[in-house]
């Protein structure tokens, strides 16, 4: 048992940490996205970049400091949050934890106050997405 241990150290010390993509088998080589796929993931980005875009701009009305707005999203997005459903009342209840600035804060529940008017339904569900901020 200790000389088979031993065998497979030495075999893994032997063995390369990086290999080139020229040499892996072909079955195990990754292939280009077709181009259909690269449309719908671009159409994805698009969507996603524009949606920030609306938030900044939700942002943007009470910050003093508007080229701040997509950084101030970004720690957002970080932000720690318990996900409740409540399968009774058909919501799905984001609450995402109170920032340390608490001009932030004013901000961030404007944004919530705004997603939540759009009433929104979790997708493949019929539960309404409602996101809230909590100390």
């Amino acid at each position: 048992m200790a000389q088979n241990l031993v065998e497979l150290k030495n075999h893994r010390r032997e063995t390369p940490k990086h290999i080139k993509f020229s040499e892996l088998p072909e079955e195990d080589r990754f292939k280009m996205l077709g181009m259909k796929s690269k449309y719908f993931i671009d159409v994805i980005k698009l969507v996603a970049y524009r949606t920030e875009t609306a938030m900044v701009n939700i942002a943007r009305q009470t910050m003093r400091r508007q080229d701040e707005a997509r950084s101030l999203l970004c720690s957002l997005y970080a932000t720690d949050a318990d996900i409740l459903p409540d399968y009774e009342g058909e919501r799905l209840t984001v609450r995402l934890h109170q920032p340390a600035n608490n001009c932030n804060a004013i901000i961030i529940k404007d944004i919530c106050r705004e997603l939540n008017s759009t009433n929104t339904k979790f997708p493949g569900t019929n539960l309404n997405l409602l996101y809230e901020l909590v100390s």
